[in-house]
């Protein structure tokens, strides 16, 4: 009778008590696998091996884990030499069987500044639940995480989008410190969101992105239900005469109703959205409401994955392939997301080490990829409705025919075993997602613009503005800064036929590429949302409408044509010829380039010092760039 399989060189992965042949003899000799064995250990297999049965599986239900050989976390808490480590986490109150599982590293940004993270605690809770019922042991520690809506008008939103580099950095930066075996990443909002992906691209490890749900829709405002930006609305209508001001204070109380990411889709919702078609989300994950039960479920079920995915060896960048972006990418345009996904879907290939184009695969495939929903701002629907409609999980259903359905998930199965696994809790009503064959458009939701104007690219969203305005000329008035358009436009200055152009604003302009967020809000208000149109260097938010190019690059201080426009210029935005041009002979467009001088950076210290000296384009993604140093 064989007492151990035969000794390989590489220990066989046996990850629980009950896989491996346990009696007496084989307990004795199970150092060949570079299993650490204790005198307590010991003395319990010889009390299982009395008890017939007691080391069958269903005695165990899977409590027992043992360190596979190839585990992180192994490396510092395994063996007599590291007792070190294992004393300083028993310092906090982990235990001696704590120690010997998987050890779930969990991301929590949780703060009181930010409502769509402020449920993060609870759903923590939930995570480390369902890791524990795996048989792992979850750690729990903090991230940052700003809100670009407390950011926008002042010099906190210079800071946002370089925030993004900061959460990456110190996701990464706690997963290598301790060595999680894997890591599930809770936040919600525009720049967490794309900053723990990168993150996790960037460490290959097992990891699941989790947020906290989208908050509930408010009082009716202008014809649909109202979320914090119908404020900014309400106040350029104030500014007209268009409403009273008691009309404009109720809405102070009443917008917001709970907590969540805004009830819009945004960009942290657009995010979200696209960090299920990434496959880095469990289905419906990114979008069952922040006060709902299914939130809760969600979070449990994303701790008992994380464990199922660090036992396959299911890594970040088996997940994060060309496929998926290429996914993400047709999602994004068949829901008129956010223009901000370009830039961050960009820097998430980037982090992944990816060969693909992200911003030609955008204007590629919007030529082919059909609008399928429409959601606040291209609808009056909000993000619940769109996920009572069936959310991404339907629209990836009707896409399927376009999509790579291959891709890997982190359900550790593929896009098409999800697709036709998954359970819808609400029926199809047809008002927020349509079928592929019956679109909202034929083309998608975002566009790749260039021109003499943007030699690099601009980025629009045609499916969230009146057709009327796919063409649109008029006469540039120009700002450098955002406040100074904000003023302009509630004064008045800002006529009909103005095309509003905001330079200096971009990734290292700005610096942190602020969302002109207000100014367009205001243009709203004020009855010039069908009239006027704004281009910058600088971004949107997701939630704005209205005729907009963005993301313009080169930015106007690295000496792009956007710098060199003088009021009065006439320029034309050409969505179906996908052109954005300045109507001046090349000639003077030279004559001006040759006498414009670079301006002195507006940060020369701290963190925005620095990332204005390596902060890439727009159309780079924003990333950072080393070489620059």
């Amino acid at each position: 009778m064989e007492i151990l399989p035969s000794v390989q060189k590489n220990p066989p992965p046996f990850r629980r008590l009950a896989e491996f042949p346990w009696n007496p003899l084989t307990f004795l000799c199970a150092k060949c696998y570079n299993f650490t064995v204790s005198a307590a250990e010991f003395y319990s297999v010889l009390y299982m091996a009395a008890i017939p049965g007691l080391h069958r599986p269903e005695f165990n239900q899977g409590r027992e884990i043992i360190m596979e050989h190839a585990a992180r976390s192994e490396k510092i808490l395994c063996g007599l030499d590291n007792q070190y480590y294992r004393a300083t986490l028993k310092s906090m109150g982990f235990t001696g069987d704590d120690l010997k599982r998987p050890v779930i590293g969990i991301a929590n940004a949780w703060s009181e500044c930010v409502p769509g993270h402020f449920n993060l605690r609870q759903v923590a809770q939930r995570v480390k639940d369902g890791v524990y019922r795996a048989g792992g042991t979850p750690i729990e520690f903090g991230v940052i995480g700003g809100c670009d809506g407390m950011g926008q008008g002042h010099d906190g939103m210079h800071y946002i989008l370089p925030s993004r580099e900061l959460i990456a950095n110190s996701v990464e930066s706690m997963a290598q410190i301790n060595l999680f075996d894997g890591l599930v990443l809770l936040g919600s909002c525009d720049k967490i969101v794309p900053g723990m992906l990168m993150a996790a691209a960037r460490l290959n490890i097992p990891c699941i992105f989790l947020p906290g749900g989208p908050m509930e829709g408010g009082v009716v405002f202008d014809g649909r239900q109202s979320d914090q930006t119908s404020s900014a609305e309400a106040y350029g209508m104030l500014s007209a005469g268009k409403i009273t001001e008691a009309e404009y204070t109720a809405l102070e109380d009443l917008s917001c109703p709970s907590c969540g990411s805004c009830s819009y889709l945004g960009t942290a919702n657009t995010m979200c959205s696209l960090a299920e078609a990434l496959g880095m989300t469990l289905p419906d994950g990114g979008i069952a409401p922040a006060t709902s039960a299914a939130r809760m479920v969600k979070a449990e079920e994303t701790g008992i994955k994380i464990m199922e995915l660090v036992e396959k060896k299911i890594t970040a960048r088996q997940i994060l392939t060309d496929g998926a972006i290429r996914n993400a990418i047709k999602v994004c345009l068949a829901m008129s997301g956010s223009t901000n996904a370009v830039m961050h879907l960009t820097a998430i290939a980037h982090e992944a080490e990816l060969s693909i184009d992200v911003l030609n695969e955008f204007d590629r495939l919007s030529a082919t990829t059909p609008q399928i929903a429409k959601i606040n701002p291209s609808s009056k629907y909000n993000m619940i409705d769109f996920y009572r409609d069936g959310g991404v999980s339907r629209m990836m259903e009707y896409l399927a025919a376009m999509l790579d359905t291959d891709a890997m998930t982190v359900t550790a199965h593929t896009v098409a075993e999800n697709i036709a696994d998954h359970k819808y809790p609400y029926p199809a009503t047809g008002l927020v997602i349509r079928p592929a064959d019956d679109p909202f458009g034929f083309t998608g939701g975002v566009a790749v613009l260039r021109g003499n104007l943007a030699p690099d690219t601009g980025i629009t969203k045609p499916g969230a503005f009146d057709k009327s305005l796919h063409h649109f000329e008029g006469e540039a008035i120009c700002f450098d800064s955002e406040e100074a358009a904000e003023e302009a436009i509630l004064a008045g200055k800002v006529r009909e036929g103005h095309v509003v152009v905001i330079r200096y604003e971009g990734p290292k302009g700005g610096p942190g590429m602020r969302e002109m967020f207000k100014a367009m809000k205001y243009l709203y208000g004020r009855g010039l949302a069908l009239s006027t149109a704004l281009i910058t260097d600088g971004r949107f938010s997701g939630t704005n409408n209205g005729c907009f190019v963005g993301h313009i690059s080169p930015e106007a201080a690295e000496g792009g044509p956007i710098a060199i426009v003088h009021d009065g210029d006439r320029i034309v935005i050409d969505v179906e010829k996908r052109s954005l041009e300045l109507l001046v002979p090349q000639a003077e467009i030279d004559t001006r380039l040759a006498a414009w001088k670079r301006p002195e950076p507006k940060f020369k210290k701290g963190w925005l010092g620095l990332y204005c000296k390596i902060a890439a384009s727009g159309s780079e993604g924003a990333i950072l760039k080393y070489d620059r140093l």
